[in-house]
């Protein structure tokens, strides 16, 4: 029979600075989990668990929605469904990217730090997906700047929020270089 331990938990005094998260004073992994502890951390209360289920679970939902609606859709000959698409397909990315960040962020410093900054990527593409979305149903005038625009916009967020992630402690200048 298949006999899986559950990963010890550690108290914030037991973990690096960079680990804390402010008002959690118990449940954290260990911040060297190997990939196999991380996902049984799945199944263990640990100060990540809601995170992680509270985005895995509406992942599984837009994904059942977005391939129910490819099953339906004639999508190489209906270009009118193409923003459909694009925002159901931001809609699965940003919420498997959050639930991987989270459940992989106790690995190492680094591993933090890019888990966190794809995350933050993943937002803003979804954002990106809605703006489009958005874009097809307007009827502005200025629908030759509105997707550069915002690929501009996202691009720069996601610069802004990887120098953030970056650093032990986010500085207000850094914050500001978004503007």
């Amino acid at each position: 029979m298949l006999s899986l331990k559950l990963p010890r938990l550690f108290s914030i005094e037991q973990v690096p600075q960079v680990f804390h998260e402010q008002g959690i004073l118990f449940g954290y992994r260990h911040p060297q989990s190997s990939a196999t502890a991380c996902l049984l951390s799945l199944f263990q209360m640990t100060n990540e668990t809601l995170n992680i289920w509270t985005h895995l679970l509406p992942f599984w939902f837009f994904m059942w929605r977005f391939v129910s609606t490819l099953r339906v859709t004639d999508v190489l000959n209906d270009s009118y469904s193409w923003p459909l698409l694009v925002y159901m397909g931001a809609s699965c990315v940003y919420p498997l990217a959050s639930s991987c960040a989270h459940t992989f962020s106790s690995m190492s410093r680094n591993a933090r730090h890019i888990c966190y900054f794809l995350d933050y990527g993943a937002v803003n593409l979804f954002s990106l997906g809605t703006s489009g979305a958005a874009l097809v149903s307007s009827s502005l005038g200025l629908n030759h700047l509105h997707l550069p625009l915002g690929a501009g916009v996202t691009m720069r967020l996601w610069w802004a929020s990887g120098r953030v992630t970056a650093m032990p402690v986010p500085l207000p200048g850094c914050l500001m270089s978004v503007l």
